[in-house]
């Protein structure tokens, strides 16, 4: 089961036993309604009963039953359920003495609520369900439009099973839906957000990022395609984006920022100098970036602490070279994390990079598919990396001499993507003949990983010893 059919099936579950806890109130109910009929009826036997007893002591009416009729009789009315006269005592019937011992029992039960412990093995006190043990329940939610009404259901109203969210994903849902999902969850247990493929706009952010201020524990948040657009200048656009960077201001644990296709040349400044602390994970891919962009990056107070960082499919040239370096050189002790996929990095351009990445001494996966590079200065990439002892896995993007023939000198990412690789496997296998020696010369053939799958490899390799 995926995330979204997981939280369907778990919000099912939290509303069923709701409506189960609801069921079996009612019957609780209903039986101590009967219960106290009953009692009222059994205490009206009783008064009659006694009646009886006292109007019974006409001794001159006792005939014709026997001598020991006529002395139990006597008995009955004048010791007054206190004899002990041995073998002549009075015996209750059998049934009424059951009927006693369970009415004690219930009276026990009615003054010891403790013991009042349901005949299902749940353990649970008959009681009102607001009295009884709730069961917590910490999950991961993924929410979309289909889902929305169902787990606003299972959030909304209490029972047997509490729902908590620590990660929420949300996909195509409006800025309106996603506040109101925020008014129903725990405050003191979200710890991340993630908003994708949702048409926000830079209005709608600006009205939802103030509402994660109160959720004090969200250290990571995701944009993903929300539909910001700021190449196209709209009527109060700017005031907008001045807010959302005030609501983005009120994270004050935020430590992961992700702003994917988002499409904010020249705005990073303003973004990230609105955070109160730094960001140890920075993805920002599609965003459009500019050489000023990576030069606040590069001096501001998060390069030294970023940890991963994520800046594919914008577009590098030679003007962001010193900045780049400068970044490299900031965060040689703290990046673990690269991706520069999809950068436009020639073998020029690469080269002049190679020696800023060579000082990152706990870089543990260095990320490179869709660049432009050719055979040779493919294996120089690969000697780079297999100097740097933490590397643990290398994605390094296929050589221009094996794409089929009519690609420009300097392709795009898109087109590198869409163009034919050559169906002779001779290039191919040349390729990995070369990279296998130059990993072996350098001892890095076991524990260092290295493939152009960009779309199968698993990032945890990274991580792995």
């Amino acid at each position: 089961m995926g995330g979204w059919s997981l939280t369907v099936a778990l919000c099912s579950m939290v509303l069923q036993a709701r409506a189960a806890a609801s069921r079996a109130q009612r019957r609780d109910g209903e039986r101590e309604r009967k219960r106290g009929l009953e009692a009222e009826r059994e205490k009206g036997g009783t008064v009659k009963r006694d009646r009886g007893t006292v109007g019974c002591v006409n001794y001159s009416e006792v005939s014709e039953r026997g001598h020991r009729e006529e002395k139990l009789g006597k008995m009955e009315c004048t010791s007054n359920g206190e004899n002990s006269i041995g073998h002549d005592r009075v015996m209750v019937p059998e049934d009424e003495s059951v009927k006693g011992v369970r009415r004690r029992m219930e009276i026990q039960r009615r003054k010891t609520p403790e013991l009042n412990i349901s005949n299902d093995g749940s353990g649970f006190c008959k009681q009102d369900w607001d009295e009884v043990v709730v069961v917590h329940v910490r999950a991961d939610l993924f929410v979309n439009a289909r889902s929305w009404e169902r787990v606003r259901d299972a959030l909304s109203h209490p029972g047997p099973l509490r729902l908590h969210c620590r990660y929420l994903r949300v996909e195509e849902l409006s800025a309106s839906s996603i506040a109101a999902l925020l008014s129903l969850l725990t405050q003191q247990d979200l710890l991340s957000v993630d908003i994708r493929y949702s048409s926000l706009g830079v209005s709608g952010l600006a009205m939802l990022l103030p509402l994660f201020a109160p959720f004090l524990q969200i250290h990571s948040l995701r944009l993903h395609y929300c539909n910001l657009d700021l190449q196209r200048t709209q009527l109060g656009q700017q005031g907008a984006l001045q807010e959302m960077c005030k609501g983005l201001g009120l994270l004050k644990r935020l430590k992961r920022l992700c702003l994917t296709a988002l499409r904010l040349p020249g705005h990073l400044r303003l973004l990230l100098s609105s955070l109160s602390q730094p960001l140890e994970v920075l993805e920002l891919p599609y965003l459009c970036l500019t050489s000023t962009d990576l030069a606040y990056l590069s001096c501001s107070q998060h390069a030294q602490f970023l940890r991963e960082l994520d800046l594919s499919e914008n577009c590098l040239d030679e003007s962001s070279l010193p900045s780049l370096r400068r970044l490299f050189g900031q965060a040689e002790s703290s990046l673990s994390q690269l991706s520069l996929c999809g950068c436009g990095l020639s073998d020029a351009l690469l080269e002049a990079l190679l020696p800023s990445l060579s000082c990152c001494r706990v870089l543990r996966s260095l990320r490179l598919a869709l660049n432009p590079l050719s055979r040779m200065g493919l294996l120089l990439l690969a000697r780079t990396a297999a100097g740097i002892p933490s590397l643990r896995l290398l994605l390094y993007p296929n050589p221009l001499e094996e794409y089929e023939p009519g690609l420009p000198a300097l392709p795009s990412s898109a087109q590198l993507l869409d163009w034919s690789l050559m169906e002779e496997p001779e290039g191919r296998d040349l390729t990995l003949r070369l990279l296998d020696e130059v990993l072996s010369l350098r001892g890095r053939s076991r524990d260092l990983i290295v493939t152009s799958d960009f779309l199968n490899y698993s990032p945890d390799l990274s991580v792995d010893d």
